[in-house]
């Protein structure tokens, strides 16, 4: 590795951001805007997440392509946690009946956290060698995982029980105490990781040089197929992951609706899979560098079959904690390995343009259809068979995977 300092501090990105994740998106935000804000009207939050994840993947390749260009990687990914870590601290004075506002603030915040992405993953091919993505690539989900695991217990001591008359005071402070986590944890980023030196001057135009070269990339992936296997994967891994984004943002709604679960059940119930999670990353970090990122993800699949399979079967609380340690050990692993294989097959020079698709077109599109899709089967049926029919999506990435060829390494034995 070129410089472990440089790596930690690249992970403790990973480790701040999960506080928007986790609080926001995940467990209390979500539950706070639908059933208190917004009047039980979950329509509006599934809204939020599409508009705010549509703009995210539209902006996502041409910003990844313009970075590529000018080498501003930090300056652009300073400037979307910025944006999601104000608008996520003034979600403070989001209060029942501000639904405009509250919608607002988290589509703003939102698209500065997946916008940002593009610019922190694209740092990972300049940290490490190839024979070493994986591994360092699980250090960052895991990472990630510990600062979900570290914000969870300061809500849990935070909030008061929920019958106390200040209750809804505390869950709005939670979105203070999430922003300030965010902003703290991810500042060693901007003081210690350097930018990649460009092999070549700056262009005058960056913003036209960039979005001619996403136009170019999109037409080479999917026109004239000049990255046959990049394309392979980035559609592999458009359904897979939706999937997994899907079963994150029903997770709660499913625990509460079809097993009863309260609140504080609820919120062990994330801190479990969250700790499994840590050590499916340091694992399946450990074995992608072995055996390659692609029968990683493959294994990771199979286990996510089996995920939705119990939620379809399961009947109690303890049987769904069982459900979440598999969940949590697959979904860490799942996406570090891919991250781990995107990078293995980016062209040198072109780190964020690609990194831009994977995470924007690819990413974060996915969370438009997966939803809308479990909600449909939902409504026709019943949630158990709506966590089913998402192993569809599972099993044809799975398939379509097996296409992909991967480049041979002296330590990575890939089909």
């Amino acid at each position: 590795m070129k410089s472990k300092g440089k790596i930690f501090f690249w992970t403790l990105f990973d480790f701040a951001n999960t506080a928007f994740s986790v609080i926001i998106v995940t467990v209390i935000y979500s539950k706070y805007f639908s059933n208190y804000v917004a009047g039980g009207k979950k329509w509006l939050w599934g809204l939020g997440v599409s508009i705010s994840m549509i703009i995210a993947a539209l902006l996502s390749p041409p910003l990844g392509a313009i970075a590529d260009v000018s080498r501003n990687r930090k300056r652009f990914l300073l400037m979307f946690t910025l944006i999601s870590v104000v608008c996520t601290a003034f979600m403070f004075y989001v209060q029942k009946g501000d639904v405009l506002l509250g919608l607002m603030l988290f589509i703003f915040a939102n698209i500065g956290f997946e916008a940002g992405l593009v610019f922190y993953d694209a740092f990972l091919p300049n940290l490490t060698e190839k024979k070493n993505f994986g591994r360092v690539s699980g250090y960052g989900f895991a990472m990630g995982y510990v600062g979900a695991l570290a914000v969870l217990l300061i809500i849990m001591v935070l909030l008061p029980a929920e019958t106390s008359p200040d209750y809804y005071f505390y869950v709005r402070l939670s979105f203070v105490v999430a922003a300030v986590f965010f902003l703290f944890f991810s500042i060693p980023l901007f003081l210690f990781v350097s930018e990649p030196k460009l092999s070549s001057p700056v262009e005058k135009s960056a913003i036209r040089i960039g979005l001619q070269k996403s136009r170019r990339t999109l037409k080479a992936l999917f026109v004239h197929k000049e990255y046959p296997s990049i394309s392979r994967f980035l559609l592999a891994f458009f359904l897979y992951n939706d999937a997994i984004i899907t079963i994150i943002a029903f997770a709660s709604i499913f625990a509460s609706s079809i097993l009863k679960m309260t609140d504080e059940q609820i919120i062990y119930f994330f801190v479990i899979v969250q700790s499994t999670a840590v050590a499916g990353s340091f694992i399946f970090g450990i074995i992608s560098d072995h055996i390659g990122p692609k029968k990683t993800i493959t294994i990771t699949l199979v286990i996510w079959l089996v995920v939705v399979v119990g939620a379809f079967l399961v009947q109690n609380v303890f049987q769904f904690y069982l459900v979440g340690l598999s969940a949590g050990l697959a979904i860490g692993s799942s996406q570090s390995s891919s991250r781990s294989l995107m990078a293995l097959l980016t062209p040198k020079e072109r780190e964020a343009e690609f990194f831009g698709f994977y995470d924007g077109l690819f990413g974060k599109s996915s969370a438009v259809v997966g939803p809308l899709f479990y909600g449909i089967i939902s409504d026709l049926s019943n949630q158990r068979f709506a966590a089913l029919a998402i192993g569809l999506f599972f099993l044809v990435g799975l398939i379509i995977l097996q296409r992909v060829e991967v480049p041979k390494l002296r330590t990575v034995s890939e089909n």
